[in-house]
């Protein structure tokens, strides 16, 4: 079987975006970074009638790959560049391949109209998680139903049970393209979220064995217990993954890091929780896209419209949880049950 090319790749995206004779493109990008993925829109933008252009900055921000340095985000080389913030907010799309989220300058290019891609994964990664309309459709079923609740409870085994009182900020839906006037979304991907109340969540995370830490890129050995207060982290107990995550967030000497963000689950049944292992490139798609995960999260809220700027976020897909919408189950031990979310071809579960 014959594999598309990358730039037949983007060709597709964009189309899924709206992308269509007399549109407009602006591909972002910093220095020389991700130059195959800036040359690959352009051209497949070309091929759909698109006017093209790239924005490139030369000043190169902080790792996103969280190889190299503290993860940090908010902070972006755009910071101050009017001209360039001004080109953006008049084009239809901003292929954005230096990670503008959670910044100011984002929500501002979204806010004049302007839809916002995120794409900075491995291309073999983009290739593994395509996204479809039916993923789309799942995933908006889902965001209907997370945005009519007025609770949200997760648990698993190891101890978790904690309450989100919900209502307070709105949905974000991805998976995987946007079409929609000032919408942004991350290829790939494939989950949704909310947040709690800035003083509504309470109760006890176990992050378990098994589970992931980004920025980390790992999976945890040893259990994590946080304690959780009116929406912030009081207490870190463990041994070691714990006493990393708790030096890690202390490095930013910034209370507002032990804020909780958002709170959702993955639905994309081609992505592996394994890659890891293996594949440790990118900023890890395909475990915040698991099909049936719970994705707790800490630290900013912004892109919810929430106060909190801390640059310290850390995202934990968790396995095999237990999620419940106003007492209604969603997900029972890493399965989603509910008829109109569920993949057509559902993941075998060893």
């Amino acid at each position: 079987m014959r594999v598309p090319t990358f730039v037949e790749m983007c060709r597709e995206e964009l189309a899924l975006c709206g992308i269509v004779e007399g549109s407009t493109v602006a591909v972002l990008s910093q220095g020389h970074q991700r130059s195959e993925y800036v040359d690959a829109f352009l051209a497949a933008a070309d091929a759909l009638g698109a006017t093209a252009f790239n924005v490139n900055l030369p000043h190169v921000g902080g790792s996103l790959d969280g190889d190299v340095g503290a993860w940090e985000v908010g902070e972006t080389p755009l910071a101050g560049n009017r001209p360039a913030i001004e080109a953006l907010k008049g084009v239809d799309l901003v292929v954005d391949t230096i990670f503008l989220l959670f910044s100011k300058e984002q929500l501002e290019i979204q806010e004049s109209g302007t839809r916002v891609l995120l794409c900075i994964e491995p291309i073999e990664h983009i290739r593994a998680m395509a996204p479809s309309r039916r993923l789309r459709e799942r995933v908006e079923a889902g965001g209907e139903l997370l945005g009519n609740a007025k609770e949200l409870r997760f648990t698993n085994a190891a101890g978790s049970d904690v309450t989100y009182k919900l209502g307070s900020y709105p949905v974000i839906t991805q998976y995987g393209y946007t079409d929609t006037p000032g919408r942004w979304d991350h290829w790939p991907s494939g989950f949704l979220f909310t947040g709690g109340a800035d003083d509504g969540v309470d109760g006890t995370v176990v992050i378990a064995p098994g589970d992931i830490i980004f920025p980390f890129k790992s999976y945890v050995q040893t259990p994590i217990e946080l304690t959780i207060e009116q929406g912030r982290i009081e207490h870190i107990g463990g041994t070691v993954d714990a006493d990393l995550l708790r030096e890690y967030m202390a490095s930013f000497k910034d209370p507002d890091a032990y804020g909780i963000a958002h709170i959702g689950w993955g639905m994309l049944e081609t992505a592996q929780w394994s890659i890891l292992a293996t594949d440790r490139r990118g900023m890890g798609m395909h475990g915040r896209s698991f099909y049936g995960n719970v994705l707790f999260s800490t630290g900013p809220n912004g892109e919810l419209g929430g106060p909190n700027e801390t640059l310290c976020h850390v995202d934990v897909p968790m396995r095999n949880c237990t999620l419940y919408l106003d007492d209604e189950p969603i997900v029972v031990d890493g399965d989603i049950v509910v008829d109109v979310l569920k993949a057509d071809d559902v993941p075998a579960r060893a």
